[in-house]
């Protein structure tokens, strides 16, 4: 489940940043609201994810797969010219992320209460 909530808040940093893009400047409302409410949830999700997982590893997943993403969208809109150079290097930025998932991280992430009994956890 970690992992998912860490994809999603992706989906939603490349939802605030295009969302930021659109705004002028946070002048334009509906883009600016956009903005915000993305903002929020992607860090709300990226903060809970770092709880289980490490925070290099969820950090530079969520950076990586929000880049492709926003760029992927403004080269489908018309916004980003498309090139060979692009798409290599937004195929590299996820691979990169898959292969953080797939190598051991070294040190898990315990759960938030692991090795605390119910007393302690009042």
């Amino acid at each position: 489940m970690p992992w998912i909530i860490l994809l999603v808040s992706a989906v939603f940093e490349a939802v605030w940043a295009t969302a930021l893009g659109a705004s002028d400047g946070l002048s334009v409302l509906v883009p600016s609201l956009v903005f915000f409410v993305a903002l929020a949830l992607s860090m709300i999700g990226l903060g809970w994810a770092t709880r289980h997982i490490p925070i290099g590893t969820a950090y530079a997943v969520w950076v990586g797969v929000g880049a492709a993403l926003t760029v992927t969208y403004a080269i489908l809109t018309g916004d980003e010219s498309v090139s060979v150079g692009k798409v290599v290097f937004i195929v590299g930025i996820i691979a990169a992320v898959v292969g953080l998932k797939l190598v051991p991280s070294g040190k898990d992430v315990p759960e938030p209460d692991a090795g605390r009994t119910t007393v302690e956890r009042g």
